[in-house]
C-alpha cells in the first residue's frame, strides 16, 4: 500500500525504535568490564584523560569516545577532560569489590558482538554487519544490491514518520528556498515527505549506484516524479548537483571526523552564501553524558559504520574553516532531530 504523506500518526513510536536502537549497549559495557578491565583500572588511576586511557589499553579515539559516552549516559564514569569513576561504578564494577556484578556478565563475554566491539576498540575499524560471519561492514555491505534493497528498506519504515516530523519542525527554516539536495537519501523518503509538506520544493535525491534504481521506484509510488529526481554518484567523489538547502539525514553518523568534514566542504561548494545546511540524525549531548538512548545508539553505529553519534558542538567545529555558521539543534521525534547552518 502507498503511504499518504500527509496523514501522520495519532500516537508516538520512539519506544519500539529505541528497543533496536539499544541493542548493542549490554555488549559494549560487557567488552569493557570484561576484556579490558576498565572500571578497575580508572579505579586505581583518577582524573585521567581520554588520551591516557587510549595509550594505555591502546584504543582508538572515535570507539573510545563512543564507549565514554556510553559509560556517562548510565552514570558509571564522569568528566570529559578528566575522567573519573563514579561510586555506582566503583561499588558494581571494580573487581574486588563485594558488589562486583561482572560475573552476571559473562554469558555474553565471547558472543559475536562483543567481541566485535574488542577488535573495533582496538583497530577501529568496523565490524562485520551485525557481526556475522559471512560479509562485510555496513559500507562493504551496501555495494550488494540485495542488501542494498533490504537495508533501505528497513530505514525506509521509520524515515516516512521521521521526515514528516522534520519537515513540520523545519517550516521555519525553509523560507524562500526551492531546491533541496538530498545527499545519501536512502529510499527518497526524506525528498518524499518534505516535498509533500512544502508545495515550494523540488528535490534532487543523491546516490551511489545499486540504490539508485531503488529511489526511482519509490519516487514513481510517491507520485511526485514530477518534483523528485535522482542523480547518480560517489558523494565523496563526485561533483553535487546545486541547490538551496543541502540535507544530510542520517549520513554523517556513518563516518569519522575526516571524512564529516569533507562532507561540510563538499555542501559549502553548491550552496551560494544564504545557502541552508540541514544534518537530521541522532545527536549525543554537548557534554557527551547522553542521552541514554543516543549513547546507546552511537554503540550500535561505532561498531557496523566507520562513524558514531555527534553532539551539535562537535559538528559546529568541524564546520569551522568550511564556511558555514552553525545553528542551532531542535528535537523532532525519538530522540532525533536536526541541526542547521548558513553558508556564510
Amino acid at each position: 500500500m502507498n503511504p499518504d504523506l500527509t496523514r501522520h500518526p495519532a500516537t508516538d513510536p520512539g519506544i519500539i525504535i529505541q528497543l533496536r536502537d539499544r541493542q548493542y549497549g549490554a555488549e559494549l559495557v560487557a567488552a569493557a568490564l570484561l576484556h579490558f578491565d576498565l572500571f578497575t583500572w580508572l579505579s586505581q588511576n583518577e582524573c585521567v584523560s581520554a588520551e591516557e586511557v587510549a595509550g594505555h589499553f591502546g584504543f582508538e579515539a572515535r570507539p573510545l569516545d563512543v564507549m565514554l559516552t556510553l559509560c556517562r549516559a548510565y552514570g558509571f564514569v564522569e568528566g570529559v577532560e578528566k575522567i573519573r569513576i563514579t561510586q555506582m561504578g566503583r561499588e558494581h564494577l571494580v573487581k574486588g569489590s563485594p558488589w562486583f556484578l561482572g560475573p552476571y556478565y559473562m554469558p555474553v563475554k565471547d558472543s559475536a558482538i562483543t567481541s566485535s566491539f574488542v577488535h573495533v576498540l582496538k583497530t577501529g575499524k568496523p565490524a562485520n554487519w551485525q557481526a556475522k560471519d559471512a560479509g562485510g561492514d555496513w559500507h562493504e555491505s551496501m555495494r550488494d544490491p540485495e542488501f542494498a534493497k533490504e537495508f533501505t528498506g528497513l530505514m525506509n519504515c521509520r524515515g516516512l514518520l521521521f521526515g514528516q516530523k522534520l519537515a513540520e519542525a523545519i517550516r521555519p527554516f525553509l523560507e524562500k528556498r526551492t531546491r533541496l539536495l538530498d545527499v545519501g537519501g536512502g529510499s527518497g523518503i526524506y525528498s518524499a515527505a518534505l516535498c509533500a509538506a512544502h508545495p515550494q520544493l523540488t528535490a534532487t535525491v543523491f546516490e551511489q549506484d545499486r540504490v539508485d534504481a531503488i529511489v526511482k521506484s519509490e519516487v514513481v509510488r510517491h507520485g511526485l516524479e514530477d518534483r523528485i529526481s535522482v542523480t547518480t554518484g560517489d558523494m565523496f567523489l563526485d561533483e553535487w548537483p546545486e541547490a538551496d538547502v543541502v540535507l544530510l539525514s542520517n549520513v554523517l553518523h556513518d563516518w569519522d571526523y575526516a571524512e564529516v568534514g569533507e562532507l561540510f566542504a563538499q555542501a559549502a561548494k553548491v550552496l551560494a552564501p544564504g545557502g541552508l545546511l540541514v544534518i537530521h540524525d541522532a545527536f549525543v549531548s554537548d557534554d557527551k553524558a547522553g542521552p541514554v538512548e543516543t549513547a546507546e545508539y552511537s554503540a550500535l553505529l561505532m561498531n557496523i559504520t566507520q562513524g558514531k553519534c555527534y553532539s551539535a558542538a562537535e559538528y559546529a567545529a568541524i564546520m569551522e574553516g568550511h564556511g558555514f555558521e552553525p545553528g542551532g539543534y531542535h528535537d523532532t521525534i525519538a530522540k532525533r532531530g536536526f541541526m542547521t547552518a548558513v553558508r556564510v
